[in-house]
């Protein structure tokens, strides 16, 4: 059996560890800030490791949930040192293309293998072991460690080399952002018509403008609940990182832009740590005088 370390309990990570105990496939944990690491274990009834190093020294195979490129390298240059030939770091993270290639260069000096695999599906995801799971990387490598993919998520791709998943991630992120847009856009617009907006959901829900986010947010945010799945500076670290991937084609989307517009917004308004969602917050305010 596979011995598997996360390295990260964040939102995401927390639930990835917890499912990998849960199948008795989690050898140890650890995370930066010890308060949020002890509230994951006690959580999730693991132990926590004294050290990053100590962690990666148990395990066969690395999960890495960190928040942003140079977490990446600093964790990855620590880890590498500690882990046995051999073994494998997978990264869960959204990072640039760049990074996850450059990453993978420097761990292979050290005989470690490293796939990008980038997630989605939110912190429910994570925690019900249902994420989608996007991986760059070598394929006989990620046939080896899957028995452990299986147990944190619903599906998981092979989308080629390395830093494949993190651009796949991308085209993921542009698309979050654009139902983001809409699904607001659509509610707000409801709420001035004064409809019943739990109906309204269940019955769209089921048709052609039916999504995750309107099934799942839908009737919290025109609650003015914004408890966070995803993020808001998270996401808008993400479209950062396609906003650089499309300046080197000489291209924009306005989908991009627009989002990076709002959520500077709501973030400025110290909205950075709700919930996506709360792009409804300045759609809502498009009606306000009517």
């Amino acid at each position: 059996m596979i011995k598997s370390c996360v390295i990260g309990l964040g939102a995401m990570g927390a639930g990835i560890a917890g499912n990998l105990h849960k199948a008795g496939m989690l050898a140890s944990a650890w995370n930066r800030t010890p308060e949020r690491g002890q509230a994951a274990a006690a959580k999730h009834g693991f132990d926590l490791s004294e050290s990053m190093e100590h962690a990666a020294a148990q395990a066969d195979l690395v999960i890495t949930s960190v928040s942003a490129d140079q977490d990446l390298f600093d964790v990855t240059a620590k880890l590498a040192p500690a882990m046995k030939s051999g073994s494998v770091i997978l990264d869960t993270s959204t990072v640039s293309m760049q990074t996850a290639q450059e990453v993978a260069k420097r761990l292979e000096k050290d005989g470690i293998h490293f796939l990008d695999a980038p997630v989605s599906g939110g912190k429910e995801g994570a925690e019900k072991g249902t994420m989608v799971m996007m991986v760059g990387g070598d394929e006989e490598v990620l046939s080896r460690v899957m028995p452990a993919l299986d147990a944190i998520s619903s599906k998981v791709t092979h989308m080629g080399s390395v830093g494949n998943g993190q651009a796949t991630k991308a085209v993921n992120q542009i698309m979050a952002a654009g139902i983001n847009q809409a699904v607001t856009e659509g509610l707000a617009f409801a709420q001035s018509q004064q409809l019943d907006i739990a109906k309204l959901v269940d019955t769209l829900s089921g048709g052609a403008a039916g999504n995750w986010f309107l099934a799942h947010r839908g009737k919290t945010m025109t609650e003015g609940i914004y408890e966070p799945g995803f993020r808001v500076a998270l996401h808008d670290k993400d479209l950062k990182i396609c906003q650089q991937m499309l300046q080197q084609q000489g291209a924009e989307l306005s989908v991009v832009d627009n989002t990076r517009k709002h959520y500077e917004q709501l973030m400025d308004q110290g909205f950075g740590d709700e919930d996506i969602s709360s792009l409804f917050r300045l759609k809502r305010q498009l009606f306000d005088d009517n």
